[in-house]
């Protein structure tokens, strides 16, 4: 055994007068089983465990008549499982299990009474289990079907075969109620998930109570429905693992639960579970692994939870739990999982668990309403994998002590209002395979360098601040003028003085404009002629310039509208066309007035109106806009030097004083 030996079986083995047992497992053995041809051998074990043998199981094995043990686990062998094995009236223990063995059980098989261990499991078999297995296998302990095809209910019998220790029977197609097994005392090991059975009234879990070895009960992925009873804290003493996972559980979780202070795995995810999680769960301090996650419950976690010191994974997500995190977690110095995703959680995220050293596969607290800022203790998870705090409300810089997480390969803090720049040091996680800094208030340049290379791995849209010193698609270039911080201060700080001021300048020269170009149209009618004149460019003709409004055609937007670029066959140069949004409040008033001023007000800081379109779109809506003489990046250059910000409002202020005059009364 576990020599690595090579080769094909030899045929002599199986034809001796003088070989008792054979051994061979866990070696690199390769072909079939060679046919037993001598009469009587006198082998009584034979091994072949954890090979790479091929082939049909030989019906001539049936011919050693004093077998007592065939093991022909984990090995390649197909066909169906041959009849004359169940006609070895010594045979005790036969185990098939991981091959690709097909077709039905033969009934022989059922009805040996001398088999002690019989495994089946992981193959293709099909079929019903007998009605009377319960009797014909008395003596049977150990019953190993699972990850099969079998079919139809669990025989009413078999809680009659009292010797029964092992039941496996997860992973096939069985329907039905779940038998009452209290009458099989030395029950240890129940495995029935991952098939189509009903709780019935759930009385099996009061009959169950009578199996006091038991410490499996396994019962995920079937069609349980309704409350768990209250009786369910009346398990076994001994029970280790519970797993209730993927049915249709309703109802609260009883708190007599807490009785079962054996429990190492407990699992009720993927239910409809409601109420709060009862604070009898602090009583199971041997949880390792604890998992409510994808109910219906609320309430709180309470600080009976840092009980649970032994725990390695902790999965609430997709609950509504809601209150803060309790600092207590961090008395959970064994987790390795932390994910409280998908609830209503609020408050700060408490340090302490950043404390947790062992946690290292996850930590995802996505998909709440949590605050403040990332704990600088996130530096002490040097081992973690997975960070996701996406999705909350978190403010602040990113910490420097994450550069310590050296390994860890994904992470997500989207969806916060984070700001500051992105730090250099996320350059150097050379295990970070994924990084998702999109919709925060990051500014600055991006890095460049580590992950940042690879624009498949990194998100960072909606950051309106950010720029990039090299060209990206959708990020900005930098200006060199972000460089010169002395000057650039300088200008902020004019313009915070002196912006308001010509805002202020501009609407009382809006006003007077307006007073002053009613005025002309009384005292002139062919300016009036002149106005409906320049109204005769038609909405079909806009939408032509621009394209159909074509986004690449779009240079800006304002409160009441969007600017495009574009050119008309009334005007030889380029021009610029403001849609007015009329759905906004005040763009209607917006469009006469500036109709009314901007056509009169002349100043070299103000752009030049050609013509207006008063009409209706192509839905039947009304449609305005107004068409500019186009300036590229037009006056910025008065915004670029604050030196000529005083001449700019003196030519201003000249202007205000000539209209006042031309309006001013006689």
């Amino acid at each position: 055994m576990s020599n690595s030996l090579t080769g094909s079986l030899p045929k002599a083995l199986f034809n001796t007068s003088s070989l008792i047992g054979i051994s061979l497992q866990k070696n690199k053995l390769v072909g079939s089983i060679p046919v037993v041809t001598a009469t009587a051998p006198p082998i009584q074990y034979l091994d072949l465990r954890n090979n790479h043998i091929s082939g049909k199981i030989p019906s001539s094995l049936g011919n050693l008549p004093f077998l007592i043990d065939l093991r022909l686990t984990e090995n390649n062998l197909v066909g169906s499982i041959p009849d004359s094995l169940g006609h070895i009236s010594t045979l005790q223990v036969l185990a098939l299990t991981a091959n690709n063995l097909s077709g039905t059980v033969p009934p022989s098989l059922f009805n040996m009474s001398s088999l002690t261990f019989l495994g089946l499991a992981n193959n293709s078999l099909v079929g019903r289990l007998p009605s009377n297995i319960g009797y014909t296998l008395p003596n049977i302990q150990g019953l190993i079907l699972s990850s099969n095809k079998f079919d139809g209910p669990i025989p009413a019998s078999l809680p009659k075969a009292y010797n029964l220790r092992q039941l496996y029977l997860y992973n096939n197609s069985l329907t039905g109620s779940i038998p009452f097994f209290g009458s099989l005392p030395n029950l240890e090991e129940l495995g029935l998930s991952y098939n189509q059975l009903e709780a019935g009234n759930w009385g099996f879990v009061s009959s169950l109570a009578n199996c006091t070895r038991l410490t499996k009960l396994m019962l995920a992925g079937n069609s349980l429905q309704g409350k768990m009873p209250s009786s369910i804290g009346n398990l076994s003493d001994s029970l280790e693992w519970l797993w209730l996972r993927e049915n249709h559980i309703s109802g609260p979780i009883p708190p007599e639960i807490g009785n079962l202070k054996s429990l190492s795995r407990l699992y009720m995810d993927y239910n409809l579970i409601t109420g709060n999680i009862p604070r009898t769960i602090g009583n199971l301090q041997s949880l390792v692994h604890l998992s409510f996650a994808h109910n219906k419950l609320s309430g709180q976690i309470l600080d009976t939870i840092g009980n649970l010191v032994k725990l390695n994974s902790l999965k609430l997500d997709g609950n509504n739990i809601s209150g803060r995190i309790p600092a207590s977690i961090g008395r959970c110095t064994q987790l390795q999982i932390l994910n409280l995703a998908h609830n209503s959680l609020e408050g700060n995220i408490p340090s302490e668990i950043f404390k947790i050293s062992p946690l290292s596969e996850e930590l995802d607290l996505s998909h709440n309403y949590l605050s403040g800022g990332v704990p600088v203790e996130v530096g002490n998870l040097i081992n973690v994998n997975k960070i996701s705090i996406s999705n909350n409300r978190l403010s602040g810089n990113i910490p420097s002590t994450l550069g310590q997480c050296v390994v860890l390969e994904y992470l997500d803090i989207s969806q916060n209002n984070l700001s500051g720049k992105i730090p250099q040091f996320l350059t150097s996680l050379s295990s970070l395979q994924n990084l998702n800094l999109s919709f925060n208030n990051f500014g600055g340049e991006v890095p460049r360098g580590g992950i940042f290379y690879n624009a498949s791995a990194v998100s960072i849209e909606g950051n309106d601040d950010l720029c990039t010193s090299i060209p990206t698609v959708g990020i900005p270039l930098c200006s060199t003028l972000v460089d010169r911080k002395g000057k650039q201060n300088s200008s902020a700080l004019v313009l915070r003085i002196v912006t308001p001021t010509i805002a202020v300048v501009i609407l009382i020269l809006s006003c007077i404009a307006t007073i002053y170009w009613r005025k002309r149209m009384q005292a002139n009618p062919h300016l009036q002629e002149f106005d409906e004149h320049v109204k005769k460019i038609s909405y079909e003709d806009i939408a032509r310039s621009t394209n159909r409004f074509s986004p690449a055609n779009q240079i800006g937007s304002g409160s009441f509208g969007v600017v495009y670029k574009g050119s008309l066959k009334l005007q030889k140069d380029q021009v610029a066309i403001k849609i007015f949004n009329l759905n906004n409040y005040g763009a209607n008033r917006s469009f006469i007035a500036e109709c009314e001023a901007l056509r009169n007000v002349r100043h070299r800081n103000l752009v030049k109106i050609i013509t207006s379109c008063s009409s209706v779109d192509s839905t039947g809506a009304d449609f305005k806009a107004l068409v500019f003489q186009y300036m590229p990046n037009g006056n910025l250059e008065m915004w670029l030097h604050p030196e000529d910000l005083e001449h700019g409002l003196h030519s201003l202020h000249q202007m205000h004083t000539k209209i006042v005059q031309q309006v001013r009364p006689a």
